[in-house]
């Protein structure tokens, strides 16, 4: 019988992170989460901060029970993390200042500004990236017009995960998955876009060297062992970009035959196939979708779409409200008790993106602009965001099966929000394809298997994805109501196409 070995996954979100320890024992992985913590930004002087040296703290806790569940015996760490947000290091090895969240104002209007130097057509086809206002480009860019003193003293610049790899080993390196969400890196040819950069003023000379997931970065320093109790053990790039691990992690046999696309589906949705080359076409462009790094050399052509993000912030209002914990559960429950599609927003509106003290009233305000029937309660709010995000998901889908030229036959939805039994039915009924749900830990099970396949307890992502396969239960979704389900969406790409 095969030695049972223990990985450590750690999985930051922009709302929480959790870590998450694999236990393979040849043939499947289980796997416990044995931490987790809120991910909360601090407004401070007016700008947005992520509170990097207490997500720093948590690491360390979470690597120390680890170290007491798996008694001791660990034999990787790998971290992934949502994409954009970086640190700036100076030229003696120290933090120049906290990251700054990419919802930040700092970003807004840059855009024009960027393409006032470079039309975006241009950026997009130099780098292969969505054109988002909170990209890495857009914040780094605020900072060249404004003349930051943090810029100019930065010997590098490190996203996120990249930060938290540095501060667990020293080593002071970029990987590529986290990379090409920036919109500055060159995907097609794996280097940073030199001349984008050359001509937005943007340094070159602060890009750190790029390796690719299922990279050995190096082992844990000295004083981390100490403080954790931890052996020394190799910390592992897996996809660091949350959403390339995620994608990894999606169980898809690899007989099945059918065209696939998944759907991560947690603060944000990033629907997207994986694909061999980056797509770079006039229709891709247009239409939104871009390229994100994956692994064993694969790409993901995708598209962010604003996901449970407005339930999560209509929540947290609620909670705030009522002076309680409101569960899923409860809300998916309210949501069912309404009527069907009474009201619908766009998850993507302007008005959806900003935090406020009271998500719910935008999604009455929108209904309101849009001249709909005003959702009022909170079970008509719940349901209109839910039937509203299937249904935008399948504005995305019919645009992805136009740039591909051939259509979709199967969706997988990972990630949290496939453990909502009413958002996998809706997103089935919406799509009228067959969706398979799970796991919700897809994002942990693909930086896992990314660390045995470094350190060579698997041989390739396909055999990786069989033994998530082995180790999940996954739940099944077929269409229905599908002429219900017409109907609204052709009254739904009204508001939204």
């Amino acid at each position: 019988m095969a030695k049972t070995k223990n990985y450590l996954a750690f999985d930051f979100g922009a709302s929480n992170g959790k870590a998450v320890l694999g236990r393979f024992d040849g043939k499947t992985i289980e796997t416990q989460e044995i931490h987790n913590f809120e991910n909360i930004p601090l407004l401070v002087n007016g700008t947005l901060y992520w509170d990097i040296l207490k997500l720093f703290h948590e690491l360390k806790v979470g690597l120390g029970k680890a170290v007491k569940v798996s008694g001791g015996s660990l034999n990787g760490i790998g971290i992934d993390t949502w994409g954009l947000d970086f640190g700036l290091i100076s030229q003696d090895g120290a933090l120049i200042s906290n990251p700054v969240h990419y919802r930040d104002k700092r970003a807004m209007g840059m855009m024009e500004k960027v393409f006032s130097k470079v039309p975006p057509k241009d950026v997009f086809f130099m780098t292969s990236a969505q054109t988002l206002e909170i990209n890495t480009l857009y914040h780094i860019y605020s900072m060249v017009l404004s003349k930051s003193p943090l810029l100019k003293i930065a010997d590098l610049m490190l996203h996120m995960p990249d930060l938290f790899n540095y501060f667990l080993t020293g080593e002071k390196i970029g990987e590529f998955t986290i990379a090409t969400t920036s919109q500055m890196y060159d995907q097609k040819n794996k280097v940073w876009a030199r001349e984008l950069l050359k001509r937005l003023d943007i340094p070159y000379e602060i890009m750190p060297e790029i390796v690719m997931p299922g990279t050995v970065i190096g082992n844990l320093l000295p004083e981390i062992c100490q403080e954790t109790g931890s052996p020394s053990l190799p910390v592992i790039a897996p996809a660091c970009h949350d959403t390339g691990s995620a994608v990894a992690g999606v169980p898809v046999r690899s007989d099945s035959g059918k065209t696939w696309a998944f759907i991560s589906s947690g603060t944000w949705s990033i629907m997207g196939v994986e694909v061999n080359e980056p797509i770079l076409s006039q229709k891709a462009y247009e239409k939104g979708y871009a390229n994100e790094g994956g692994v064993a050399g694969t790409y993901r052509f995708l598209k962010n779409i604003t996901g449970l993000w407005i339930i999560q912030e209509c929540r947290s209002a609620w909670e705030a409200k009522d002076g309680r914990e409101i569960s899923w559960e409860e809300i998916c429950g309210l949501a069912s008790q309404a009527p069907p599609m009474a009201s619908f927003i766009d998850p993507d509106n302007p008005i959806f993106a900003k935090k406020v003290t009271d998500m719910s009233e935008n999604v009455v305000e929108f209904c309101k602009n849009t001249h709909q029937k005003i959702p009022l309660s909170r079970e008509e709010i719940s349901r209109a965001i839910f039937e509203s995000l299937a249904l935008k998901y399948r504005v995305s889908l019919e645009q992805l099966e136009d740039c591909l030229g051939k259509k979709v036959e199967l969706i997988h939805l990972v990630g949290g929000g496939s453990k909502n039994k009413i958002l996998s039915q809706w997103t089935a009924n919406a799509t009228g394809l067959p969706v398979i749900a799970g796991p919700a830990e897809t994002t942990a099970n693909g930086n896992l298997m990314l660390q045995l396949i470094a350190t060579g307890d698997l041989s390739s992502i396909k055999e990786a994805r069989e033994v998530i396969i082995a180790s999940s239960k996954l739940d099944h979704y077929e269409p229905k109501d599908v002429d219900l389900w017409n109907e609204a969406y052709e009254r739904y790409k009204n508001l939204v196409v």
